[in-house]
């Protein structure tokens, strides 16, 4: 006899997927929402509408990014960052680096599954961090911050992995090869 505890009705791919571009999907419905205010309603909630549905395409927008930099999980080690610092456990090797000092990241295409983010903090050793790490997704907050960063041109290199190392971004000078 099977005991059935829940039943899963979304198949695994599916969610995989929803979980990846949830932020676009999000986007998109309140957008919609604010659209169907802004032609349906008048007054207040017309201007709500309208002001939903342009917060919803940047949300939209947004999403489509932060989509593209998830390239995929189940890598090596885990990433966390918390309050300006950047951590990762490996199952080898690991390290801290400190957001504010870092003075380039570059993508490493390795031999291996997945590429690395490659940071270089002067206080430290390069701390070399799968793409495909749990958490790394966290990295995509980090790199916009960073002043003078060509997110479309990381987002471009990240998909179609280079041949060689390359420079995403260094301090005082946008770079990317």
């Amino acid at each position: 006899m099977v005991l059935v505890t829940g039943m899963e009705f979304v198949r695994p791919e599916v969610k995989k997927a929803v979980y990846r571009w949830r932020e676009a999907l999000i986007g998109f419905a309140v957008s919609m929402l604010g659209l169907y205010w802004a032609v349906s309603a008048v007054g207040i909630l017309a201007i709500v509408g309208t002001s939903l549905a342009l917060a919803g395409a940047l949300l939209v927008f947004a999403g489509i990014q932060r989509a593209r930099f998830r390239v995929a999980s189940g890598g090596a080690g885990v990433v966390h960052v918390d309050e300006g610092q950047v951590t990762y456990y490996g199952p080898v090797e690991g390290g801290s680096v400190s957001v504010a000092e870092l003075m380039r990241v570059e993508l490493d295409p390795v031999k291996r599954k997945s590429s690395e983010w490659v940071l270089h903090d002067p206080n430290t050793a390069p701390l070399r961090i799968p793409t495909n790490a749990e958490g790394a997704e966290a990295l995509f907050d980090v790199f916009a911050g960073l002043e003078g960063i060509q997110t479309e041109a990381m987002l471009s290199k990240l998909k179609n992995a280079p041949d060689q190392q390359v420079v995403i971004w260094q301090a005082n000078i946008t770079a990317l090869h």
